[in-house]
């Protein structure tokens, strides 16, 4: 009976967090730049993977709620942290796959593709849960592979705005703050076999994103 209070209060502090999350988005000024090739593209039977990096993500939350009706998805790590986050991306309309790189790996992975494949929209952290900042993990490229999704990246940045001291130097815009929402060219992970191939395609994401980190 305890243990079904505790979950009880822990849903409860979670759909106030996602309100103050909503309250406090709406003060932010949006600039949304290049968001409509790839949108255009999804809308007309293609697939899309949505990537950014762990710092970035809470920049756009408000913003994510207007793809809801693309029925997306997005994976995020079983962890106490990764409840919060998911309790807050179901309430934005985003479907939540369970898992991450050092746990349920396999089967988040698998369940990514299979809705990629059904809905054909997605996002994806790629150094979540925990880093190394700035390091591309493989399940992005297997995701698009096996999907044949195009990835497109996706960077925010805030003319104000607090950096805090974690691993990812977490972004946290300020009140009123102008902040831009930019999307990269759409790319297109499925070409070659071999590992080599794999890893190449990779690198080309890391290298491309990583200049859109903040310091």
């Amino acid at each position: 009976m305890l243990k079904k209070y505790r979950y009880l209060l822990a849903g409860m502090l979670q759909g106030s967090l996602y309100h103050f999350v909503r309250i406090y988005s709406w003060t932010f000024r949006f600039n949304v730049e290049n968001e409509n090739t790839w949108l255009e593209y999804l809308q007309k039977g293609g697939k899309v993977l949505l990537c950014c990096w762990h710092q970035q993500f809470f920049s756009a939350i408000r913003h994510y709620k207007t793809y809801a009706a693309y029925n997306p998805a997005l994976m995020i790590s079983q962890s106490n942290d990764g409840d919060i986050i998911a309790r807050i991306a179901e309430k934005t309309g985003w479907h939540t796959v369970r898992g991450s790189s050092s746990r349920e790996g396999s089967r988040a992975l698998k369940e990514m593709i299979d809705h990629l494949l059904q809905s054909g929209f997605g996002g994806h952290i790629l150094d979540g849960p925990r880093g190394p900042v700035g390091v591309v993990k493989a399940g992005v490229v297997r995701m698009a592979r096996a999907s044949g999704a195009l990835v497109v990246p996706f960077y925010t940045s805030a003319d104000r705005a607090w950096y805090f001291n974690s691993w990812d130097r977490f972004m946290l815009p300020k009140p009123f703050a102008r902040v831009t929402l930019r999307f990269g060219e759409m790319l297109d992970l499925t070409s070659g076999e071999s590992e080599e191939d794999f890893e190449r395609h990779r690198l080309r994401i890391q290298e491309i994103m990583q200049p859109g980190l903040h310091p």
